[in-house]
C-alpha cells in the first residue's frame, strides 16, 4: 500500500515547475548542455538551446517525459533545418521514435533493454544517466515557489496528498526532503511508476473517492491531460505566474475546492488562461 487513506479528499501534486522553481534550472544548466555534448551539436548551440527551451518550457510539450521531449527536440531541429537550411547534422532518431511510441514505460530501466541492440538508444541512455548524475552532483538547491509550502501543509491537514511526477524517484525524495516538504505528502510517485495517469490511478486505487474530491496541481499540459483522462479536477500553476497562482489557491480556491464549488465555471476559467500561456509558436516561426 502506498499510503493509509485518512481523508475524503485526494490531492496530486506535480514537482518541477509546480512546487519548485526548477524547470529552467534543470533544462538550461543540465539537460541542454548534455544534449550538446552527447550528440556533438555545439556548433549549433543557439539553435539547439532555442528548440529545447521551446519544447520543455513554452510549448504544449512542457513537462513531458524527458525522452518524449528529446524526440520532439530532434524533430523540430529537423524541421528548422529544412525551413532555413542551417546545416545542422541531426542525429538519427528512428529507434528513439519507435521506442517512445511502443507503449513501453519510458524510463532508464526500459531503455536499457532496448539499448543492448541499438547504438542509437545506447547514446540516449548514456545521456539520460548523465543527466541524473549531473543533477545529483551539481544542481544548486532551488526553493519552492512562494506560498507552495504553506498550501501543501494546509492540504495535508485536510486531504491525502501524493506527488505525481515524471522525475526519477531518487531526485524527488532528495528535493522534497531537502526543503522540508516530505512531511506534507503521504507518498511520492516518480518516473519509475509509469505515466501520470498511471500514477493517479495508482493513488486512486488506495481509496474510494468521488472524482470531484480529487485535485491535480500542475504546470504542464500533460498534467491537465492526466487529470482529464482520469476524470478528476485540475488546478493550473501557470508558468510565469506561479507565486500568484499559489496565493490565489491559498486565499480563494482551496476552500472553494473543499466546499465542492471548484469544478465547473472556476476550473474552466483557469484552464483557459493556462492553455493560452503555452500556445507559443516554435522559434523559427516567432
Amino acid at each position: 500500500m502506498l499510503f493509509e487513506p485518512k481523508h475524503d479528499f485526494l490531492i496530486g501534486i506535480d514537482s518541477d515547475g509546480c512546487v519548485f522553481d526548477s524547470m529552467e534550472v534543470k533544462q538550461i544548466e543540465h539537460f541542454h548542455p548534455l544534449i550538446l555534448k552527447h550528440w556533438d551539436l555545439s556548433p549549433h548551440e543557439a539553435e539547439v538551446r532555442a528548440v529545447a527551451a521551446y519544447v520543455n518550457l513554452r510549448s504544449p510539450w512542457r513537462g513531458s517525459n524527458r525522452f518524449v521531449a528529446l524526440l520532439k527536440t530532434f524533430e523540430f531541429l529537423l524541421e528548422w533545418n529544412a525551413h532555413q537550411e542551417l546545416d545542422i547534422v541531426i542525429p538519427p532518431f528512428r529507434d528513439l521514435q519507435d521506442w517512445v511510441e511502443s507503449g513501453d514505460t519510458l524510463n532508464n530501466d526500459s531503455l536499457a533493454v532496448r539499448a543492448k541492440t541499438s547504438p542509437e538508444l545506447a547514446k540516449v541512455l548514456a545521456w539520460s544517466e548523465a543527466i541524473n548524475q549531473d543533477i545529483a552532483d551539481n544542481m544548486r538547491p532551488v526553493p519552492p515557489f512562494d506560498g507552495a509550502a504553506e498550501a501543501l501543509s494546509l492540504f495535508h491537514a485536510r486531504a491525502d496528498t501524493v506527488v505525481i511526477s515524471l522525475t526519477p524517484l531518487e531526485a524527488l525524495n532528495h528535493e522534497w526532503t531537502l526543503h522540508g516538504l516530505r512531511q506534507n505528502v503521504d507518498a511520492i510517485l516518480g518516473q519509475e511508476w509509469g505515466t501520470k495517469p498511471d500514477q493517479i490511478r495508482l493513488a486512486l486505487n488506495q481509496k474510494t473517492c468521488d472524482p470531484d474530491k480529487v485535485l491535480i496541481l500542475g504546470d504542464a499540459p500533460g498534467d491537465l491531460k492526466a487529470a482529464r483522462e482520469t476524470g478528476v479536477c485540475f488546478y493550473p500553476i501557470i508558468p510565469g505566474r506561479e507565486a500568484e497562482c499559489w496565493r490565489q489557491l491559498l486565499c480563494e480556491d482551496m476552500d472553494r475546492f473543499f466546499r465542492g464549488e471548484y469544478r465547473g465555471t472556476r476550473e474552466t476559467e483557469l484552464i483557459a488562461t493556462f492553455e493560452a500561456v503555452l500556445n507559443h509558436p516554435p522559434p523559427w516561426q516567432a
